[in-house]
């Protein structure tokens, strides 16, 4: 759950960043394109980083990161799903 929450918070803060402009120490501007570059060149093909993308960079924030997720059933295996009465 950790690791949810910490991917959460971090494409909440890029898209943060892309939303209103912000700038580098270095001066460069934080864009949609330059979001997309980065996240084609550090993970190249894999889908999780490409909906992650899309995230990072839509005209609008998605609630929850995880919806989106859930609809790619490879990312959330579903062989383990929660029993009835148990809470996790």
């Amino acid at each position: 759950m950790e690791d949810a929450a910490t991917a959460e918070i971090s494409r909440a803060q890029v898209w943060q960043w892309v939303k209103h402009g912000s700038v580098m120490h270095d001066g460069r501007t934080i864009t949609a394109e330059m979001v997309r570059q980065i996240t084609d060149e550090t993970a190249p093909g894999l889908k999780a980083a490409q909906i992650f993308k899309q995230m990072m960079t839509s005209a609008d924030f998605e609630e929850f990161l995880t919806l989106p997720a859930y609809r790619e059933p490879r990312l959330i295996p579903r062989s383990h799903p929660p029993q009835a009465g148990r809470t996790l």
